[in-house]
């Protein structure tokens, strides 16, 4: 079985330092202004002493039925056998019709390159055998990284442990993106 990368965001650990951030800003070159990935408030919510605020860190969620993917006229943008979502700089010409289709605005517009730009999941860093610079930026260790095919692979493990949803699933994009809300602490199990 190929592999297949994805993404658990544990919300329950993000405490929006945004590391992550300057991490792919530093690692990809990303020009001032744009980012591959983002860290969303949601919050507060609750009552009254009682409030919380989660903060959810995101990028791309390398669908596997990508809309991106499924409306570039060139063929530029299109997904590896490990579910990594990419645009060939090469054949992008700035149409922008993959920023549109994207329901999570995960794409910008390179002002420099003049083509779409989005996470690639450091696709460079996975083939020198290291995670992700927002993995491994990560201090809380809220984001966490793998293939999603291999039961003994970290992601899986989550998956396998914890009640884990996916960001607008009616959208009906299959993203590799999974989010975890519950810490395990709170239900007095061991954090991972």
């Amino acid at each position: 079985m190929s592999k297949r990368y994805g993404f658990v965001m544990l919300v329950y650990r993000c405490i929006d330092c945004k590391a992550c951030q300057v991490g792919c800003w530093a690692e990809n070159e990303v020009p001032l202004g744009k980012s591959r990935n983002w860290i969303t408030k949601d919050g507060p919510k609750g009552k009254f002493p009682d409030l919380i605020t989660d903060f959810l860190p995101g990028n791309c969620m390398h669908c596997g039925n990508a809309p991106c993917v499924n409306v570039c006229p060139t063929g530029a943008s299109y997904q590896t056998e490990e579910g990594i979502v990419l645009v060939n700089k090469k054949k992008c010409i700035g149409c922008k019709y993959c920023m549109v289709a994207c329901p999570y605005n995960a794409r910008y517009y390179h002002p420099e390159e003049k083509t779409a730009d989005k996470c690639t999941m450091c696709v460079h860093r996975l083939k020198e055998g290291l995670q992700p610079a927002c993995v491994s930026t990560c201090v809380g260790g809220a984001r966490v990284f793998g293939d999603l095919n291999d039961p003994d692979s970290q992601v899986s493990r989550l998956l396998r442990k914890h009640r884990a949803v996916v960001q607008l699933p009616q959208a009906n994009t299959q993203p590799n993106v999974y989010y975890v809300y519950d810490s395990p602490v709170d239900k007095g199990g061991i954090a991972p």
